[in-house]
């Protein structure tokens, strides 16, 4: 394949434009937070991100090059099609869920990361934990869009894969070094419009290709290949729920989500943005979806690609940019290009950014240095900024599995944290015995299960196993959905257990040792005050605090300032009496 000058023009016109609009950004904004509050402007963008802004930073962030590729991807190959495209819906309903259910108390509480309820409830050492799981699926999730990022670039201008994802990575780390959420979103808008006209403009050149058949015809007629709508047989239902309730829960606890969830100006407006949102990403899967119906739907021996389809190739998973390579003009095919290249950037910044922000907060700040400066702070989510690209970066360039790591971190995002986030909004009582526990269980049960993407053979046979043609364990019954449903019935089990043993006095006070029942209050939990500011909650709309009877309720608080300011508190005034 030549060399294309014209396709590395457009590539650095539209990565300039990306850049420009990101330094621009942070430009603009150089001096919100400058109060004392610019480490939580960077985090959630001062917390006055409008609707407009808002809902296309928050589509984007699903949006991105492995919602698109993968899209395609699912409805070209034979067998599966549309019935297996389950992205579209699935993150759609997402968002619907995480308006409905999550936005508003996550975001009238105040918090500033996703993380900020656990270390409140379950202490600074359970919010450690949560934080591995929601590392491993920002840190993965961001490698593997730059791999494919990589190899998309390679298909269509025939750059060598290491320099192209370097030179994106480096783009995406820049404008959000310098202007964190802010840069972020505004290039979001940007991306998403690329997006948009990028791929809307490629589909009719491609459709009236002569190699392409009509589409209405080989949705439900074997012509090349099976029909694009594709099936479900009989045995794949309980797999296909599973990837399904995967999708839908477990892309509710990410803190990309909360981030823009937690920057809107009101609990309502971060309702609509994810309305909005969910409506966007099916909007923007149409596309996708046609691009994959008219890759099963072309006769490739009639174009350049070849004699074998790209199914036969092993190239299946690059059907977007070989149909927007072969069968659009050159010129179109690299608009195309830079339609993709900007839904990879608006994923991989957001994930960037939320693995910076929980370590700088969580991890840094309210585990070790609560005495920390607003400037510090800065400092290390700079610092983490890069060093977190540049990890995501190297494994995309080195290891040969990025997507099967995703695929596990992904599963114990939705099998670990989800539950997890139940508990600690809606289920009153449990603590960090009963979080640890269910974190234990639902991590045990997904690794016994194993994991095909990394050859990683079950433990666990569940009924309806089977190897398949590369001597592979596949598993068919849902076994994800019932380790999330044990991590949660498991929390609530051991902490209600716990609280019953703890109370009743079976087990001494003493033994009480990650103080979360007898003293669930005391200096190891996150007190309010460190977590949430006066201006943003009123403190006593939160649970009352019941003090440790050896201590006094003035020596519970860490913050003095903030405790004088609810003297007043009834909630107080009871514990006093008490």
């Amino acid at each position: 394949m030549p060399f294309h000058v014209e396709g590395l023009v457009a590539i650095i016109v539209f990565y300039l434009a990306i850049l420009f609009v990101g330094i621009w950004a942070a430009w603009r904004t150089k001096n919100t937070g400058s109060d004392g509050d610019r480490s939580e402007a960077i985090i959630v963008g001062g917390r006055d991100i409008g609707l407009l802004v808002g809902g296309f930073t928050m589509t984007a962030t699903w949006v991105g090059g492995g919602y698109i590729n993968g899209t395609a991807e699912a409805v070209y190959v034979p067998g599966y099609g549309l019935a297996w495209a389950q992205a579209p819906i699935g993150y759609a309903l997402s968002l619907v869920v995480g308006g409905l259910f999550f936005a508003k108390p996550m975001r009238s509480k105040g918090y500033v990361t996703m993380l900020d309820p656990f270390q409140q409830i379950y202490g600074k050492r359970m919010g450690g934990l949560i934080f591995i799981p929601a590392l491993m699926g920002e840190m993965f999730w961001a490698a593997a869009i730059f791999s494919a990022l990589g190899a998309t670039i390679s298909v269509i201008i025939d750059v060598n894969i290491n320099i192209s994802v370097i030179i994106s990575a480096l783009i995406a780390i820049l404008y959000t070094l310098v202007g964190g959420l802010y840069s972020v979103a505004y290039t979001d808008v940007v991306q998403l419009f690329c997006i948009f006209l990028g791929l809307w403009i490629s589909v009719p050149f491609a459709m009236s290709h002569p190699a392409v058949t009509d589409i209405g015809i080989t949705a439900v007629h074997e012509i090349y290949q099976k029909p694009w709508l594709g099936f479900i047989i009989a045995p794949d239902i309980f797999t296909w729920l599973d990837n399904f309730f995967l999708l839908m829960l477990g892309g509710i606890p990410w803190q990309a989500y909360f981030q823009r969830v937690l920057s809107s100006s009101s609990a309502m407006y971060a309702q609509v943005l994810s309305f909005l949102a969910a409506f966007g990403c099916l909007v923007m899967a149409l596309p996708a979806i046609l691009i994959g119906a008219i890759g099963a739907s072309t006769d490739w021996n009639q174009t350049e690609y070849g004699m074998i389809d790209p199914k036969s190739k092993d190239e299946a998973d690059m059907i977007l940019p070989i149909v927007l390579q072969y069968l659009c003009p050159v010129y179109i095919s690299f608009f195309g290009l830079g339609a993709v290249s900007a839904a990879v950037m608006s994923s991989a910044d957001s994930s960037i950014l939320s693995a910076s922000s929980m370590f700088a907060r969580n991890i840094y700040q309210l585990s070790f240095r609560q005495s920390a400066t607003d400037k510090e702070i800065v400092w290390v989510m700079r610092i983490t900024i890069f060093l977190f690209g540049a990890s995501a970066t190297a494994m995309a360039l080195l290891a040969k599995s990025v997507y099967g790591l995703w695929y596990l971190s992904s599963d114990l995002v939705y099998i670990i944290i989800f539950p997890q986030l139940l508990c600690v909004l809606f289920i009153k009582g449990t603590n960090t015995y009963g979080a640890i526990a269910g974190y234990l269980f639902g991590l045990l049960l997904r690794i016994t299960g194993g994991e095909p993407y990394l050859y990683l053979q079950p433990l666990i046979f569940y009924p309806g196993w089977y190897k398949d043609d590369d001597n592979i364990y596949i598993q068919r019954f849902p076994f994800k959905t019932l380790a999330m449903l044990t991590s949660f019935f498991t929390n609530i089990g051991v902490s209600y257990l716990a609280k019953y043993l703890f109370e009743s006095g079976t087990l001494p006070p003493k033994v009480d040792f990650l103080d979360a029942v007898v003293a669930k209050y005391s200096k190891e939990n996150m007190d309010k005050t460190t977590l949430v500011k006066n201006d943003n909650i009123i403190l006593n709309e939160l649970a009352p605090v019941n003090p440790r009877h050896s201590l006094t309720l003035s020596t519970t608080f860490t913050n003095r300032e903030a405790f004088s300011d609810i003297d007043s508190s009834p909630d107080v005034s009871n514990a006093e009496d008490n």
